[in-house]
């Protein structure tokens, strides 16, 4: 998967790749009744589906650019909600922070309108092994 092509859930939530800052891609969520939690607020696990993608695709990007093709495949995911999210589209963008031969490291943050007041963000860990043949 391309770093800039999102899975069927995405896009059954309706997630999209809107366009890349500092080398990673940002992921955007519309806000929609399928995102909705409790009246008026997004859902704690929509929030968390945009993180994990950010997460997962920021990774990828990173390894396309070392020329590695190799298989990734979550540890642990650690998510610290800041705040409601509101009904309104929703951003996240990852960060890797480490990209070693067998653990990546990557930090993903989530705002919605102002990227300095963030509603969401997570760490995530990734074990990073060689494609079989």
């Amino acid at each position: 998967m391309k770093s800039t092509e999102l899975p069927p859930y995405a896009r059954a939530m309706g997630m999209e790749f809107v366009g890349v800052d500092n080398g990673s891609p940002v992921i955007a969520m519309a806000w929609s009744d399928r995102a909705m939690g409790r009246p008026g607020f997004m859902h704690g696990g929509a929030m968390g589906g945009v993180l994990e993608m950010a997460g997962f695709t920021a990774l990828e990007a990173e390894l396309e650019r070392q020329g590695l093709d190799v298989r990734i495949k979550p540890i642990n995911i650690s998510t610290e909600y800041l705040r409601g999210g509101l009904p309104e589209t929703i951003y996240a963008r990852g960060q890797v922070v480490r990209a070693g031969r067998r653990v990546a490291n990557v930090q993903i943050e989530a705002w919605q309108g102002d990227r300095t007041r963030p509603v969401a963000s997570c760490w995530m860990n990734f074990q990073i092994s060689p494609r079989k043949v």
